[in-house]
C-alpha cells in the first residue's frame, strides 16, 4: 500500500512537470508570435521635464524649505495669470471664429549610433516620418551622430531621410559628441548646422575597399576555385580566384569614381569648403574639424539641450522594433556575426565610406 502510494506521488509530479514544460513552449510560442507581428513603437522622453526635475532634485539641497516656498508660489502665480492671459485669447478667438495653437515651438532630438550596413536607418526614416507629420513653424530637429562610417548604399539613404527635413524647412542641427567621420560624415553635412565636441574625430571624407585572397592557400591544397559570370565586369575581385591586373584597374576605377560622387555630395551641402584639403581620408579632432570649416561650433549636444529646454518643448523620439519572444531569448549575437560574414563574402567588392 505504501508502495502504491509512493508511486502515485511519483508519477503526479513527472505529470506536472510535464504539464509544466509543454505550458512554457506553448507560451514562448504564443507570445513569440504576438510580437512577431508587431512592427514597433515611438518611444517619447520628454527631456524638458527631465531637466526641469532633475534641476529641482538638486535646489532641495541648495536652498531653505522657506526659500523654496516662496519661489513655487510667485511660480504659481506667474503661471496663473499666463492661464489666465491665454483663456481670454483663446475666448476671443472662439467668438471671430479663430483657432489658436498655443503649443510650444518643439526640439526634436534624435540619435544615430550607426553600424558598417547603417541598419539604424529602418529606424531612423520612421522617426522621420512622425516629426515631418507633426512639425510646425518654430520647430527644430537634432540629431545626435554617431558613426565612424559604412557601406555607401547604407549611409546614402540615411543623409537622404535627413534631406527630408531640409526639404520641409526644417532646421536640422547635428552634433557630434564622439565621431562622425566618412560616411558619417556625409551624414553630418547635410545639416544646418555641424557642432562638435572638442575631441570628437570629424572628417575622413575617403573610400577604402578590402577583401582577404585565399587562391594561394587553395592552390598549394590542390583545391580548384571556378566562378562563371556573364558581363565582363560582372566580378572584378574575388576572394578565391586568381586575380589580375585589370581587375585590380577596375576595381580601384570604381573606387575612385565612388569617391567623386562622395565629394560631390559634400560640395552640394557644405560648399564653402576646400575639398582638396580636406577630401584626403584624413580625420581631425573637433578643433581642428572647426579651423577647417567641416564643423561650425565647439559644443556638445548636452550644451544645445539645455540651452532649448529655455525657449522649447525638448522631446527625444526613438523608434524601437519589437523582436520575437524567441530572439530575446536566444540572443542575436550568432545571427550578427553570421550577417556580417555573409555580407563580407557576398559583398565583398563593396566600396565603405
Amino acid at each position: 500500500m505504501e508502495f502504491l502510494l509512493d508511486y502515485g506521488l511519483f508519477l503526479a509530479k513527472v505529470v506536472t512537470f510535464v504539464v509544466a514544460v509543454i505550458a512554457l513552449f506553448v507560451g514562448i510560442k504564443v507570445l513569440g508570435g504576438k510580437s512577431g507581428h508587431a512592427k514597433g513603437e515611438l518611444q517619447i522622453t520628454d527631456l524638458s521635464e527631465k531637466h526641469t526635475d532633475t534641476v529641482a532634485q538638486l535646489e532641495e539641497h541648495l536652498h531653505d524649505e522657506a526659500y523654496l516656498k516662496a519661489r513655487q508660489k510667485a511660480q504659481d502665480k506667474e503661471q496663473k495669470e499666463k492661464n489666465k492671459k491665454e483663456a481670454k485669447e483663446a475666448k476671443k478667438a472662439a467668438k471671430s471664429g479663430e483657432l489658436i495653437d498655443s503649443r510650444k515651438p518643439h526640439l526634436f532630438v534624435l540619435d544615430f549610433n550607426g553600424s558598417i550596413d547603417a541598419k539604424e536607418v529602418s529606424s531612423l526614416r520612421e522617426e522621420v516620418t512622425a516629426i515631418l507629420s507633426v512639425a510646425k513653424e518654430g520647430d527644430e530637429v537634432l540629431l545626435r551622430l554617431e558613426s565612424g562610417g559604412g557601406m555607401v548604399h547604407g549611409y546614402g539613404l540615411a543623409s537622404s531621410q535627413l534631406d527630408r527635413l531640409k526639404n520641409a524647412n526644417i532646421p536640422l542641427t547635428i552634433a557630434v559628441d564622439k565621431v562622425a567621420a566618412s560616411g558619417g560624415y556625409m551624414m553630418a553635412c547635410v545639416a544646418d548646422k555641424i557642432v562638435s565636441a572638442p575631441f570628437a574625430i570629424v572628417g575622413s571624407i575617403g573610400v577604402i575597399a578590402q577583401i582577404p585572397n585565399f587562391h594561394k592557400l587553395l592552390k598549394k591544397n590542390d583545391i580548384e576555385f571556378e566562378q562563371m559570370t556573364a558581363g565582363e565586369y560582372k566580378r572584378t575581385l574575388t576572394m578565391f580566384g586568381e586575380n589580375t591586373d585589370k581587375a585590380r584597374d577596375k576595381f580601384k576605377h570604381e573606387l575612385e569614381e565612388t569617391h567623386v560622387l562622395f565629394k560631390d555630395f559634400i560640395r552640394e551641402h557644405r560648399a564653402e569648403l576646400d575639398l582638396e584639403k580636406v577630401a584626403t581620408g584624413e580625420h581631425w579632432f573637433g578643433t581642428q574639424a572647426l579651423e577647417l570649416g567641416l564643423v561650425d561650433e565647439i559644443k556638445t549636444s548636452d550644451d544645445l539641450i539645455v540651452a532649448a529646454t529655455k525657449e522649447k518643448s525638448v522631446l527625444a523620439l526613438h523608434y524601437v522594433r519589437k523582436k520575437k519572444l524567441s530572439d530575446k531569448i536566444s540572443g542575436s549575437a550568432a545571427k550578427t556575426v553570421d550577417s556580417v560574414l555573409l555580407k563580407l563574402i557576398s559583398r565583398g567588392q563593396r566600396p565603405i565610406l
